[in-house]
């Protein structure tokens, strides 16, 4: 259900801010795990590369999602070209990398990301109870470090990307269509079991802005 809701989630937030017709623009995961996500997305997009850390992980994505391009690297140094992609995605990842390292991540997501692209952040929401005892229970979160909204907003910020969205997921934990309208009309409420942040790196002479739309 997460994985489905997220997909939806970017493809829409891509589609409501004109990114290159969605066919033939090329997506990256950042961390991307067993590319749970990946046989949703792949099939809307042009090209979906996969990165992760794990090469037993990638093993397993690269087994489930033949159409997709996968690399074992760290996010300190991606090995992409700059300006390479027009959505970059990273999806509850941020809480396992070190809080002294979150301004290499994002900075590393701004030089692979195209400008006029996109940088969507997925979370877990710190502010939620459930969500808070879910990641305690969990013994691969053991290390996790959670991170609010606000500050994934000023990391972006302090990069420059430009804030386009901020809203809060997943209020309703069935996979419903009555229950996804109810998560539409509630993502401006901090409650939220995740949320996402999405900047977009302004084009060359572009002045940033500090809009938060939801």
């Amino acid at each position: 259900m997460f994985a489905k809701g997220k997909v939806s989630d970017a493809i829409e937030l891509a589609d409501r801010q004109g990114v290159t017709p969605l066919d033939r623009s090329h997506w990256l995961d950042i961390g991307c795990g067993v590319g749970v996500a990946h046989g949703l997305m792949a099939p809307r997009v042009g090209q979906l590369t996969g990165v992760d850390v794990s090469a037993e992980a990638i093993a397993i994505a690269q087994s489930k999602n033949g159409g997709v391009d996968y690399h074992v690297a760290d996010s300190e140094r991606l090995p992409f070209d700059d300006a390479s992609f027009d959505c970059s995605t990273t999806m509850c990842v941020m809480h396992h990398v070190q809080p002294q390292q979150w301004e290499s991540f994002v900075a590393e997501a701004w030089r692979v990301t195209k400008p006029g692209g996109l940088f969507a952040v997925y979370e877990h929401n710190p502010i939620n109870p459930m969500t808070r005892w879910a990641v305690w229970r969990c013994p691969f979160d053991h290390d996790a470090v959670l991170l609010r909204a606000r500050k994934v907003i000023r990391l972006l910020e302090q990069q420059g990307f430009e804030i386009v969205t901020q809203r809060y997921l997943f209020f309703v934990p069935i996979d419903r269509p009555w229950a996804r309208r109810v998560d539409r009309w509630l993502r401006w409420l901090p409650l939220g079991a995740q949320y996402v942040v999405c900047g977009r790196r302004p084009e060359v002479g572009e002045s940033t802005g500090a809009q938060h739309p939801a």
